[in-house]
């Protein structure tokens, strides 16, 4: 069985879908703490041909409550929010279809950050036809209190995973020699240059998912997701 777990992201890149859809199931944590400077709650669009920053404004809470315990502000305008993306995208060959999908996400009713991160992944793997069992980590019976490497073998042990599979970010953060002990092959995702007409702009890489959708078929994009990595 092949696992892999992960922090959610509001509205990721592609390679953030590959790494769901390249394992059998996927734990999303809930229960590790929220950083502030991190892109837990943003993202970048293309916005008159370069990229912008968007996100999520959260309510003020203490530094070192979890994901799980956070709150959207509730000055949170999801109109307007809405056109941020309808005036950068309204001439996308994909616009209809993924702005639907993106209304859909936004109205979501729950105000807590990881409901509604949880939610919008959810929605999108749906679109993309991702079949990949997701699972919320303080789901999962094991000793929470652990960290990084430990938690994740904790992980591996109690859903008797065969091959656990990373981001390419956590190279440096794992052994090898460790999985294999454990009789887990590690192996670390990888995604590929991926490029694709934005209007008549320059190539803007690295943007959020929503971007990739305005302008490419939900079929072209799924090709993206389930080819377009290696393993190593």
């Amino acid at each position: 069985m092949k696992l892999a777990a992960m922090q959610p992201y509001f509205l990721p890149y592609v390679g953030y879908f590959q790494l769901i859809a390249a394992v059998d199931e996927w734990i999303i944590y809930d229960n590790i703490k929220y950083t502030k400077k991190g892109w837990i709650n943003r993202n970048r669009l293309l916005q008159n041909g370069k990229d912008v920053k968007f996100g999520l404004p959260l309510k003020s809470a203490s530094d070192f409550i979890t994901i799980g315990q956070r709150e959207l502000a509730a000055e949170f305008d999801k109109r307007k929010f809405l056109n941020l993306f309808a005036e950068a995208y309204r001439r996308a060959p994909q616009f209809e279809p993924t702005f639907g999908l993106l209304e859909q996400i936004i109205h979501f009713k729950d105000r807590n950050l990881f409901g509604f991160l949880h939610h919008s992944i959810a929605s999108l793997c749906n679109f993309l036809s991702i079949p990949t069992r997701i699972t919320v980590s303080s789901t999962v019976p094991i000793n929470h209190d652990l960290a990084g490497q430990d938690k994740v073998l904790a992980f591996c042990r109690h859903k008797q995973a065969t091959q656990y599979i990373n981001a390419i970010g956590g190279v440096e953060l794992y052994s090898r020699e460790d999985f294999r002990a454990q009789q887990v092959d590690l192996r670390f995702l990888k995604t590929r240059a991926i490029a694709y007409q934005q209007f008549d702009n320059e190539f803007v890489p690295w943007l959020s998912i929503i971007d990739v959708l305005m302008f490419n078929p939900a079929s072209v994009v799924k090709g993206f997701v389930l080819n377009d990595f290696e393993l190593i």
